[in-house]
């Protein structure tokens, strides 16, 4: 699985337990957020739900590994845009039966409220949960398939809700656009100069133009 990791600045100094708790699994991990608090630009999280739903929709990346202070900011920002199935993990159950019914592939962590002591290893907990499963396997069994297409039906409804993302790129605010396309992990990451990324592609070169 290609995995995102994108950090905020409120939660920046968690990223380094976020790749820790990722280690050793057999996945891509690509870190496009802050590695700290003292980056510049500084992501907030309307940053950040923007590059994660941009890596989505670019197809760059199977699962963005989100969050802010408390995961609610982020959950809201990420859930702005189409193409994203997201939820806010705090537990390991949680994280168990978000791979099983839903599927999704952008999770909101908490990572300053309740934190606390042994924070990095309930990080390692929860992902140990969420890649223990079948993605979409169904749970109780009986409902896999009602879960199943509910899926789809949802997937539909964020198809016909939203804007497509080249629209949505020459759409947004510019305090939004420039931080998070700037920002230069990102930047080299998506390598907009040497590579051919499609109708978003070239919305974001035409955004960065203008």
């Amino acid at each position: 699985m290609r995995i995102a990791v994108v950090n905020e600045v409120s939660a920046g100094d968690r990223n380094g337990a976020i790749l820790k708790a990722l280690e050793g699994r057999g996945h891509s991990v690509h870190n496009l957020g802050m590695a700290d608090g003292q980056e510049s630009p500084q992501l907030l999280y309307t940053h950040t739900g923007f590059i994660s739903a941009l890596v989505l929709n670019l197809g760059l990346a199977d699962l963005v590994v989100g969050g802010c202070g408390t995961g609610v900011g982020y959950l809201n920002s990420v859930m702005q845009f189409p193409g994203v199935t997201a939820a806010a993990l705090h537990s390991p159950l949680d994280a168990w039966l978000f791979g099983q019914i839903n599927a999704g592939n952008c999770v909101s962590l908490a990572l300053n409220q309740g934190f606390g002591w042994a924070g990095d290893v309930n990080l390692g907990f929860i992902f140990d949960r969420l890649f223990s499963v079948e993605w979409g396997s169904g749970y109780p069994e009986h409902r896999r398939e009602p879960q199943r297409a509910a899926r789809g039906v949802l997937a539909a409804m964020s198809s016909a809700a939203h804007r497509s993302f080249p629209d949505i790129i020459a759409a947004l605010p510019e305090e939004v656009v420039v931080p998070a396309l700037t920002f230069p992990r990102l930047w080299d990451f998506l390598a907009l100069d040497s590579r051919d990324l499609g109708e978003i592609g070239a919305a974001l070169k035409l955004r960065l133009k203008g």
